[in-house]
């Protein structure tokens, strides 16, 4: 399991493309997808990216004279931690209070709810 901690903005874009590229992808490959929706230096990148691997969610491994990053931690994990943070941040820890207040914000359309409410019946017959 992941470190507890947080991700900032930029990090989580950095995640999306290491998770959609899957093989890992080098710091001037990140930048410049990064650059495709606003602009950033490359030296911020690097650090950014230094950052993540001492969270224990980045590595790297040296290919002929670059370095190529992937991600250790999963799509699924970093959701997981982030939901955990805010649940136990703002909820005090009630993941029932979440919940409640999510759904009090009606702001779910009648089909998605349809679909919680399956799923929750799914998990009450296990």
């Amino acid at each position: 399991m992941l470190k507890y901690f947080r991700f900032g903005t930029v990090q989580i874009r950095i995640m999306r493309i290491l998770w959609e590229k899957g093989q890992g992808t080098t710091a001037k490959e990140i930048t410049k997808q990064l650059n495709s929706a606003s602009e950033i230096a490359h030296s911020t990148v690097q650090t950014l990216l230094r950052q993540l691997e001492n969270k224990g969610a980045v590595a790297h491994k040296k290919k002929h004279r670059t370095f190529v990053f992937y991600s250790l931690v999963s799509w699924e994990e970093a959701v997981q931690n982030e939901l955990k943070r805010l649940i136990v941040s703002l909820f005090q820890g009630s993941e029932e209070r979440f919940f409640a207040y999510i759904l009090k914000q009606g702001k779910i359309k009648s089909q998605e709810l349809s679909e919680i409410k399956s799923m929750i019946r799914g998990r009450e017959i296990r």
